[in-house]
């Protein structure tokens, strides 16, 4: 008979742990993020690029936590500036997700203590590149994630009957506003499968095939 109570604690107990082990999986990748701003952000969100460099028409989704009047989703101005409520014009072409994020976070703490910002870049709109000269489709292309010289020749519809592959430029402004040359041979990178010759290109950049 005085096993019986024993029994029902034991129960009790598993029925617990079983309760915990369910809680946990309902809330995935709670328990790596710890500390920060980051541990209190909705595991929801699309994680932000870390690389990625913000630019002119650019859509960003910016959460501050717990406060839905200051979260929202912002095109970047031609001006290279977003618009925030309390801190009005912020520059945000140039910066990383992750700058532009504690950038706000410093930003807000004059008016809220620890402000959890988050940024992510939800529409990419920004990454331009153009494709002139012996090309069949010549003109601006609008991208959305890295493409490569060649990646790019083959949107543009592939070279037309009388063009010089081997000579192709690719012209890129540097940060001083100064326009660098940087030479391409298509026939070699091909020829060759070289795939480190097989420049990547930039938001900006100009590929000239004569």
């Amino acid at each position: 008979m005085t096993v019986k109570p024993f029994v029902i604690a034991l129960a009790l107990v598993a029925g617990a742990g079983v309760g915990v082990a369910q809680a946990q999986q309902a809330l995935p990748g709670t328990a790596a993020v710890t500390t920060g701003a980051a541990a209190k952000m909705p595991t929801s969100a699309p994680p932000a690029i870390s690389d990625y460099v913000i630019g002119a028409e650019d859509v960003l989704q910016i959460t501050v936590w717990k406060n839905e009047s200051l979260s929202r989703q912002l095109a970047v101005r031609p001006d290279g500036k977003i618009s925030m409520p309390l801190l009005h014009d912020v520059q945000a072409a140039g910066l990383t997700p992750m700058q532009l994020q504690e950038k706000l976070a410093i930003a807000l703490g004059e008016f809220m203590p620890n402000p959890e910002v988050a940024v992510t870049v939800s529409d990419v709109r920004s990454y331009r590149i153009s494709v002139l000269g012996e090309v069949q489709k010549p003109g601006v292309l609008q991208l959305k994630s890295d493409t490569s010289v060649l990646e790019a020749i083959a949107l543009a519809g592939g070279f037309r009957d009388f063009a010089s592959p081997s000579k192709i430029m690719i012209l890129r402004k540097n940060g001083d506003g100064q326009t660098q040359k940087i030479p391409f041979n298509y026939n070699r990178v091909v020829k060759d499968n070289r795939g480190d010759g097989n420049v990547m290109l930039k938001s900006g950049d100009v590929v000239v095939v004569p």
